[in-house]
């Protein structure tokens, strides 16, 4: 079983032996943020839970990339946006906007929400679904625009 934690790992083998230090520091990073939470909690974690893992790292470097550009960095802007793109290989491939869209609609019929009040409900039942595929905020501002 080729599995996401397996994936990161031959990944890692490779850039050690490409020599290559920049996508290297980043998945020792990652393995240590995996390895971290699997001590913590005395647990192995399986491919969604990794995923979970990478997607915050993710999230992480996003507001670092924005912070350094607001601050006029753009040195440390371009590493960290460098790190998201190591990052995002172990990521599913994007939904687009269509597919989202149509995801929206279909569990907001699904779920017979019809206010404000059902968001909560909708975005649970997305969740899952658009892990790792789609930003949740802006799934969370078109349920809104649908519901308000």
């Amino acid at each position: 079983m080729n599995n996401l934690k397996n994936q990161i790992t031959d990944t890692l083998k490779t850039a050690m032996r490409a020599k290559d230090m920049a996508t290297l520091t980043v998945l020792r990073s990652l393995q240590a943020a995996i390895k971290q939470i699997e001590v913590d909690d005395r647990i192995e974690l399986d491919d969604n839970q990794v995923l979970a893992v990478v997607e915050k790292q993710v999230k992480q470097r996003k507001e670092s990339v924005k912070a350094f550009t607001a601050a006029d960095r753009e040195d440390l802007a371009s590493k960290e946006q460098a790190e998201i793109e190591v990052l995002s290989q172990f990521l599913p491939e994007a939904m687009t906007e269509e597919e989202l869209d149509s995801l929206i609609e279909q569990t907001i019929s699904a779920q017979g929400a019809t206010s404000m009040k059902d968001m909560g409900k909708v975005m649970n039942s997305l969740r899952p679904i658009i892990a790792g595929r789609a930003d949740p905020s802006l799934a969370s501002a078109k349920i809104k625009a649908k519901l308000g």
